[in-house]
């Protein structure tokens, strides 16, 4: 694996890897504010609960 991000060039990994945590990013802070809701209004939107808890969302930000 390393051997193709070599061919694939720098920036394009460093842009891959800024893409990536903040993807993350998005994904915990859209499951802390869904975590806001109760579970019957979840549920009423095809969300489950459990795995909302279970994939994160409440962690604290550097910025």
């Amino acid at each position: 694996m390393a051997h193709s991000n070599a061919r694939r060039g720098f920036f394009r990994s460093a842009m891959d890897a800024i893409v990536e945590a903040r993807t993350r990013q998005a994904d915990r802070y859209v499951n802390g504010a869904l975590l806001m809701l109760d579970d019957e209004t979840l549920r009423s939107h095809g969300y489950n609960p459990d795995e909302i808890r279970q994939r994160g969302g409440r962690a604290g930000y550097m910025f």
